[in-house]
């Protein structure tokens, strides 16, 4: 998923793909261990996901504190 697709999930549909992704890198990375992997490029792909939805959901965090400053 690219960024514009993420930043039009709520905070709560990101956790559950970060969870997704997060699983999906540990059992790449059992699989890599194991002689089992035939993509390794899969491994980077699924670490950039992670990241990019982390940082997606970081700019919500802030928009939303952002917000809640401004009516205080």
């Amino acid at each position: 998923m690219n960024a514009l697709e993420l930043r039009k999930l709520n905070y709560t549909e990101l956790a559950a793909k970060l969870d997704e992704a997060k699983e999906e890198l540990f059992n790449l990375r059992f699989q890599l261990v194991t002689n089992q992997l035939d993509n390794t490029a899969r491994l980077k792909d699924v670490k950039r996901d992670v990241a990019r939805i982390a940082t997606v959901m970081r700019e919500q965090e802030i928009a939303a504190w952002q917000a809640q400053q401004e009516e205080a």
